[in-house]
């Protein structure tokens, strides 16, 4: 219970990090859309080297603990991440949701409120970084837990701050955006619960639950945010912030991690 209400905690402040991003729209301040191409870009570069460092590496490491041979520990690696972001296209498919630049995507209804479908897409996003989160500190090593929670959470900073600033091109209130912004966030703690009990009630899927959080957060780069800075025009600014975001991520996961 002690690993399950530490990756709790450690996914909600992650989750909330995306709401304190979102702080600046109470300022009189134009924030243009190349700087936003390099917020989103160095989101998903944390997420990358997330996926990387702090969930593909150690899910390697903890395959090979286990008496798996290195051919057999990148197969079950392989197929977990398969899986991982297998689900999260089928929930992509079956769920209505929107993006603020491709637009909308999934079965969708006439009478279904754009902005519930802007929700849905962030929660889509938000959920497998709380798993992921969870996932690390439900492992024999809680130090890379860390590394990871505190990469999602700067990597949720510039996302705030993006939806909150989509909200408000859309005429919503600064109030409301910052409230989605805050609202959105707490979808990670879920994950964070679901990740840290399956793995500390059962040490043995550690590797399997490493692979699927980091093909769930590899789908979400790929699918949400690369498209969402090509929609921009915003390819350079984009790359930056993704180079930017990787070494920062690798830096922390091998000096703290």
């Amino acid at each position: 219970m002690e690993t399950v209400a530490i990756g709790f905690v450690a996914s909600l402040i992650a989750g909330l990090a995306t709401g304190v991003g979102a702080l600046p729209i109470l300022l009189t301040v134009n924030i243009t859309e190349r700087f936003q191409g390099i917020l989103l870009g160095l989101g998903g570069g944390v997420m990358l080297g997330a996926t990387s460092f702090s969930l593909i590496v150690p899910g390697v490491e903890a395959a090979i603990a286990q008496g798996y041979s290195k051919p057999k520990a990148a197969f079950l690696l392989s197929v977990g991440i398969l899986l991982g972001a297998a689900l999260i296209w089928l929930a992509h498919e079956n769920f209505p949701h929107e993006h603020f630049f491709k637009g909308r995507e999934g079965s969708t209804r006439q009478n279904f409120e754009r902005i519930w479908l802007f929700i849905l897409a962030i929660t889509l996003h938000n959920f497998p970084e709380g798993l992921a989160v969870g996932v690390g500190f439900g492992g024999e090593n809680p130090s890379g837990g860390l590394a990871l929670a505190t990469g999602i959470g700067l990597q949720n900073m510039p996302e705030g701050l993006v939806v909150a600033l989509a909200l408000r091109n859309l005429r919503y209130s600064v109030s409301y955006s910052l409230s989605v912004s805050f609202l959105t966030g707490l979808i990670e703690p879920i994950g964070g619960i679901v990740g840290a009990s399956v793995v500390s009630l059962a040490q043995p899927i550690l590797p399997w639950a490493m692979a699927f959080a980091a093909g769930a957060m590899l789908f979400v780069i790929v699918d949400e945010i690369i498209p969402e800075i090509n929609c921009k025009g915003l390819a350079q600014e984009g790359t930056f912030g993704v180079m930017t975001g990787f070494v920062a991520m690798m830096f922390m996961d091998t000096a703290f991690g």
